[in-house]
């Protein structure tokens, strides 16, 4: 099963689930940016790779406005050479709208993370030839002031088939492209890999997460992850 095929699964096992408060907008960019996103699997993700970065879910000036996962939009446009029309979600917050690439928002954590790939590897074809990157969950979560609600802080009767169908996509995504290693992208992501591989021989690290809330990614964020990559044995050293 191939990246686009595996989406249109994951976006049908999506579609049924709804969420209570907290929750009062789910924004799904596999859905109003799957065009950008497409042409992210079509361009990138069509073989093999060494090793995933995953993700937690999309940030509101990233993947909720292109489509690629942690996707700033200048990065995804300029080095990523991707464009596309971007479409609305059912519901938007006033706070947080989609204006895809016209978007004058930039997002801090998807800019430290492609900038420092852009910086080891130089064109995305080195990159991508290693690497891919994927979020574990395709859903942004609002309240109804527009704040963020990550996943970990849904309802457990709510979170539990929402973390089925990740999982599932996530299983197959690893069949597809075959790493021998997957990196968290901060500790949730970590979490959900280790929970959802045991049993397979695959080796599971962790990255910091880039999120300017945290302390730790506002002081020598590319030092640390360059530091934590070496620690598991990747060779990150680009070209």
């Amino acid at each position: 099963m191939d990246m686009l095929k595996i989406t249109e699964c994951l976006i049908a096992d999506l579609d049924h689930l709804r969420f209570s408060s907290p929750v009062e907008y789910v924004y799904n960019p596999l859905i109003y940016a799957g065009e950008p996103h497409r042409r992210y699997l079509s361009n990138y993700g069509g073989e093999e790779k060494e090793a995933l970065f995953v993700g937690m879910n999309p940030g509101p000036w990233g993947m909720a406005q292109t489509g690629v996962p942690f996707g700033e939009i200048a990065l995804v446009r300029d080095w990523l050479g991707i464009g596309g029309t971007v479409n609305k979600p059912p519901r938007e917050h006033p706070k947080k709208m989609v204006d895809g690439f016209q978007c004058r928002r930039s997002e801090v954590s998807g800019r430290r993370l492609w900038g420092l790939f852009r910086e080891r590897f130089a064109t995305p074809e080195n990159f991508f030839h290693r690497f891919f990157v994927v979020n574990y969950c395709p859903l942004l979560f609002l309240d109804a002031e527009g704040r963020n609600i990550t996943p970990d802080k849904l309802r457990k009767a709510e979170s539990i088939p929402l973390v089925a169908a990740c999982d599932k996509a996530l299983l197959r995504t690893i069949e597809h492209m075959r790493p021998t290693r997957v990196i968290g992208v901060g500790n949730f992501a970590e979490t959900q890999l280790v929970n959802a591989l045991k049993g397979l021989d695959i080796r599971i690290g962790k990255i910091l997460h880039p999120s300017p809330a945290s302390p730790a990614a506002n002081n020598g964020w590319k030092e640390t992850v360059l530091k934590q990559l070496q620690e598991q044995g990747v060779d990150f050293r680009g070209l």
